[in-house]
């Protein structure tokens, strides 16, 4: 599977995050455009379909990061 470069994930986790914060608003303001934008991103960087599975994705290629337990994915 192609995976984009480490340098870029940490960049879009973080502009992830940031508007997060901001998106309160409802509807299709600016803000939900580019955090749909940025979820996008996520999913093909990290080559899933889900922005939930691509943060886990992207913070297992972060620098200096080591596995985590991720049980809550296990399907039972």
């Amino acid at each position: 599977m192609l995976m984009a470069h480490p340098a870029v994930l940490p960049g879009l986790v973080d502009r992830y995050w940031a508007l997060s914060v901001l998106d309160a608003a409802e509807g299709d303001s600016p803000v939900r455009r580019e955090i749909q934008a940025v979820e996008r991103a996520l999913c093909v960087a990290t080559g899933t379909t889900d922005v939930h599975a691509a943060l886990i994705a992207a913070r297992h290629h972060l620098p200096g990061t080591g596995t985590l337990d991720d049980s809550v994915l296990a399907s039972g």
